[in-house]
């Protein structure tokens, strides 16, 4: 069996309070886009994961896959298999590469072998092994709350639009990012801001927090937003605490300016 994780954007993040357990609790849109990692699991004799593309530096025992198996696995029993992930979703650039992967990874052990598992309860495997893995259950655009792990739906569709993202080949880990957060409460309605504003005018207040001090310590991101914009994009942002920025087109620009410098996937909303 095979599926395809992909990677999602957030449209606006704003970190609104520190939690007693050292969390945050934020409000942001978690959009699917198409770029994808390769996942495949086969019979096998013992449990095994192979990793292929981008090599993760983590020992076998510490990879999400492999702890999605061990987290099912003791409540159902499960015989052993082969996992195979091919790695193609940059790591630290906030596109919640290693989240899809815990999620699909959930979804293709409970068809494989028949657990009964409903949505909602998968949702809840899946938040055990991160705040926004119970997203990509249902992988469609949803305003996120908490830590990242309760949702609404949204009627946002951006099909038709065109995603340019730009990974300068370095990664921001979540726990640089969020040392210099400043948490400060949302004053408007995300939802229906997202749904009832022009694309075109969310770039006047719809914003990613992390920008504020991220910025500032690495000024290449900021010239990758300003460039995105150059190029005709009508929006763009950071994704998540991580290192992309993303840029939101009608139609994609021919080439970026310092191409060679950077890792950039194109697609479809």
């Amino acid at each position: 069996m095979i599926s395809f994780p992909n990677a999602k954007i957030n449209l606006g993040l704003y970190v609104i309070e520190k939690r007693s357990d050292n969390y945050h609790n934020l409000v942001s849109c978690f959009y699917p886009v198409s770029l994808q990692d390769a996942l495949e699991i086969l019979p096998a004799e013992k449990l095994t994961l192979e990793i292929k593309g981008l090599q993760i530096d983590a020992a076998i025992q510490e990879n999400l896959c492999y702890k999605t198996y061990q987290l099912l696995s003791r409540d159902f029993a499960l015989p052993p298999v082969r996992i195979i992930l091919l790695k193609n979703i940059p790591m630290g650039a906030g596109l919640g590469g290693g989240s899809a992967n815990v999620a699909f990874l959930i979804k293709m052990l409970n068809e494989y072998f028949n657990l009964g598992l409903n949505s909602q309860q998968m949702q809840v495997y899946a938040s055990r092994l991160g705040s926004d893995c119970a997203f990509f259950i249902e992988n469609t655009p949803k305003i996120c709350f908490l830590k990242g792990d309760v949702f609404e739906a949204t009627s946002l569709n951006l099909k038709g639009r065109k995603i340019m993202i730009v990974y300068p080949r370095f990664a921001i880990s979540t726990a640089e990012a969020y040392k210099g957060i400043k948490p400060k409460p949302i004053t408007f309605d995300l939802r229906n801001s997202i749904e009832n504003s022009p694309l075109r005018e969310w770039k006047n207040w719809l914003k990613n927090q992390f920008e504020e001090h991220l910025f500032e310590k690495y000024p290449i991101l900021s010239e990758i937003k300003a460039q995105l914009y150059t190029q005709g994009a009508l929006y763009a942002s950071m994704t998540g605490s991580g290192s992309a920025v993303y840029g939101i087109f009608d139609s994609l620009p021919c080439s970026f300016p310092y191409s060679e410098r950077f890792w950039i996937w194109k697609g479809e909303m």
